[in-house]
């Protein structure tokens, strides 16, 4: 679905606050990332700093840092848990994030430790995802 503009899939679990969204994996892990929403409200990253492969988490917490035209800012963790995989190819090409939020630009893989508590605190399904996207889009001016 498309909210201001941005692509917003409906399959991915949303921490709207902080426009970040975790994606369900095989064998119970999270693929985390930055929504294209987000990236529309902040601008273009030019570095990408996600924890390292071991670093506990929490929700609402950093998992990582990106640089901005103008700041550096934390990227703020959908889920807690332990950080198990880092995409590497940030370093070298941290544009992906924009290019490719969903896909190529996604920031780490996490092994959830409170899932089920927390995942009532995300935007989970599409009359969910539109409305808390939409407030979210309005109040930052987006829509």
């Amino acid at each position: 679905m498309l909210i201001a503009g941005a692509e917003m899939p409906e399959a991915l679990w949303y921490w709207v606050d902080d426009q970040t969204w975790a994606e369900p994996l095989p064998g119970g892990h999270v693929r985390i990332g930055i929504t294209a929403l987000g990236l529309k409200a902040s601008g273009d990253i030019y570095m990408c700093r996600p924890k390292p492969v071991g670093s506990e988490v929490e929700q609402g917490r950093s998992i990582g840092v990106v640089e901005l035209a103008k700041s550096i800012v934390s990227v703020k963790s959908p889920l807690s848990g332990r950080v198990i995989k880092v995409n590497g190819v940030l370093e070298e090409r941290p544009e992906l994030v924009h290019q490719s939020p969903y896909d190529a630009g996604w920031l780490v893989e996490l092994e959830p430790s409170n899932l089920d508590a927390e995942k009532g605190r995300l935007a989970i399904g599409e009359d969910a995802i539109r409305k808390a996207m939409q407030e979210w889009a309005w109040l930052n001016q987006l829509s």
